[in-house]
């Protein structure tokens, strides 16, 4: 068990008591490490000490947080499994070499000896973490990062195998999933690049943390995914489960902590650009493309008429280390379209400029999305992607996938159709719009939530 010091004593002899502090420890994933920071700063607003945990892989940046005391965990993600890129393979790895070496261990123990906490916030997917808080007596809540119908399908996996439903046919990708409604086989957590069976793993062991924790946190609101959340509190015995987003507005810094370096030069073009005429353009931090894919998304936004502000990241183009647009493009685009590396997403999303997102629909933009009321084009590739697209496109009718080939013809009638023709997308956005407004007033659900929440650790 972890040392539990004595409260010091002021100059009157009252003990004082310790101002609780929690520990957060994110996943060390751009989409996972924001919603943790999000979180960290909004407990910390209502009075709790945060430290970070940190892997040194993708390690934080502490200067961005002078408010929170950071500690770096040794990871031992072997440099090949790092370099492929996997996020699956990675994750196994992180945890392997966590367990076998009791770095975590000795870390926790250590910022314990330092002074108590509360609890330990941790992504589902580091069960090696939880392990070791356990065994010091710590208790655990999960973030999850994704989304509400996301955690349900990973509950539902056993069943899904059960079922038939996977590992999934190619004759039966578009099955309905009775059980979850409305997802089809081919919506599930699935990826052409990893291992089913690794893909198994990693979400049993997700599942497993979330069973072993004292809660659960979610980054969504009531309002958007009620049936999702009834069905996990049906379903996970845990003392909470509690909708507490979009975390990045009630976060102060709704930013997190950017691991790429973000342009500011868009919004200073976007102040130039009409009202509600330009097309947003971003396929997140992991998704990537072929050099061909590029130049077709490239001319379909060229041949578009539409004003577009469009990410390409560095790395962006599987096998290549530029760019790579084609040759004519800067041209035919000039005074309509701006290329950079990387955005300040939520800061864009809000912009009066922009009318709508194409997007991979990660999470955190498919909610940042629906924050700012943007209709949306979805191209998901991998993990929760498929499954929020499908949610966009026929629980919520903010959006629509652009399925198939990447063809520069059928890439700009989408645009148009989302831009000139997206009325009815356009009106379900402004209700989301309403009903994100409404869980973040001073009685709304999410904000209830986090009251829930602080109370909660308050009684740790």
């Amino acid at each position: 068990m972890a040392t539990v010091h004595e409260a010091p004593i002021d100059g009157d002899g009252r003990r004082r008591p310790h101002a609780r502090r929690v520990l957060v420890f994110p996943l060390p994933f751009q989409g996972h490490i924001n919603p943790m920071m999000q979180l960290a700063d909004v407990l910390h607003s209502r009075g709790l000490g945060v430290t970070v945990l940190h892997t040194r892989f993708n390690a934080l940046d502490p200067a961005l947080h002078p408010e929170f005391t950071f500690v770096a965990v040794p990871d031992g993600i072997p440099a090949d499994v790092a370099a492929t890129g996997s996020i699956i393979s990675i994750i196994l790895a992180m945890n392997a070499a966590m367990e076998a070496s009791g770095a975590v261990d000795d870390v926790l123990a250590s910022v314990l000896a330092d002074e108590p906490a509360a609890c330990l916030f941790i992504d589902a997917n580091l069960l090696a973490v939880q392990k070791a808080a356990t065994a010091l007596g710590l208790p655990t809540m999960v973030l999850r990062t994704g989304s509400a119908a996301c955690f349900s399908c990973f509950l539902a996996y056993p069943m899904l195998h059960e079922k038939g439903y996977l590992p999934p046919k190619e004759s039966q990708l578009c099955t309905p999933v009775e059980e979850l409604p409305p997802l089809r086989v081919k919506d599930l957590f699935l990826s052409s690049s990893n291992n089913h069976e690794m893909v198994r793993k990693v979400l049993a062991r997700a599942t497993e943390a979330v069973r072993n924790s004292h809660g659960l946190v979610i980054n969504t609101f009531e309002a958007l995914e009620t049936a999702e959340l009834d069905r996990i509190r049906r379903e996970v015995d845990v003392a909470v489960v509690l909708a507490v987003g979009p975390l990045h507005k009630l976060s102060t810094r709704g930013t997190g902590s950017s691991l790429l370096q973000q342009d500011r030069s868009c919004i200073e073009w976007l102040d130039r650009q009409a009202a509600g005429s330009v097309l947003y353009v971003s396929f997140g931090s992991l998704a990537s493309v072929d050099s061909g894919e590029l130049s077709e998304v490239a001319w379909g936004l060229a041949n578009s008429g539409q004003p577009f502000l469009w990410v390409v990241r560095p790395d962006l183009v599987r096998g290549s280390d530029g760019t790579g647009l084609p040759e004519g493009f800067d041209r035919a685009v000039d005074g309509r379209g701006k290329v950079i590396p990387w955005a300040p997403q939520q800061e864009v999303l809000a912009h009066p400029a922009v009318g709508g997102f194409w997007t991979h629909n990660g999470w955190n933009s498919t909610l940042e999305s629906i924050t700012e009321g943007l209709p949306m084009i979805c191209r998901p590739q991998f993990a929760d992607q498929m499954m929020n697209t499908r949610y966009v496109e026929t629980e919520w009718s903010v959006g629509f996938e652009l399925e198939g080939e990447l063809e520069r013809n059928k890439i700009e009638e989408a645009i148009r159709n989302l831009m000139s023709h997206g009325d009815v997308m356009r009106e379900s956005a402004r209700e989301l719009k309403k009903k994100v407004a409404t869980c973040l007033e001073s009685d709304g659900s999410s904000v209830l939530a986090i009251d829930k929440l602080i109370d909660y650790i308050s009684s740790l």
